[in-house]
């Protein structure tokens, strides 16, 4: 598989689907946790989907409960949690592994095609164009607010 559009993902409410639905725009995937230091990340990402969404933007959330156990719930209840306190409209899918031996396949791909570092902790981002092609990736501490000015450049070359 050389683009993300190869990929089939599982949604939040457990329909699989194929990442092709999003051919020609740009994407945001981010492994997300709902009790994690970087959990108010989620009003900046909501933010950021509304402000490029009519322009050829999503975002892609995927819970991960790899890091400390900071997304323990089941796919209802982090979904009830991420609408409720933070209005979370972008789609969320179903928890993933994203690093070891059960990780999730388009994980696998984007940490290689990110220069195969592993993810180090939840809200590690990965920016991707209209073509399917990887972008950049964003670790934790970057906020969503960081992404902009490369989002919007992104946006300008469709």
């Amino acid at each position: 598989m050389t683009k993300i559009t190869d990929f089939t993902v599982t949604d939040i409410a457990g329909e699989s689907y194929p990442l092709s639905r999003y051919q020609g725009q740009a994407l945001l995937i981010v492994n997300t946790a709902s009790k994690c230091g970087f959990t108010p990340q989620f009003a900046g990402l909501e933010e950021l989907y509304q402000t490029y969404r009519n322009q050829g933007f999503t975002i892609l959330g995927f819970p991960c409960n790899q890091f400390l156990m900071q997304d323990p719930g089941s796919d209802q209840k982090i979904v009830t949690f991420c609408q409720q306190n933070y209005g979370v409209s972008f789609p969320m899918h179903h928890k993933i592994k994203v690093n070891g031996a059960q990780q999730d396949p388009l994980y696998r791909y984007l940490i290689d095609v990110s220069g195969g570092a592993n993810i180090k902790w939840n809200f590690t981002k990965f920016l991707i164009d209209q073509n399917g092609q990887f972008v950049q990736r964003f670790e934790p501490k970057e906020t969503p607010a960081s992404i902009s000015p490369v989002l919007e450049q992104l946006l300008k070359t469709d």
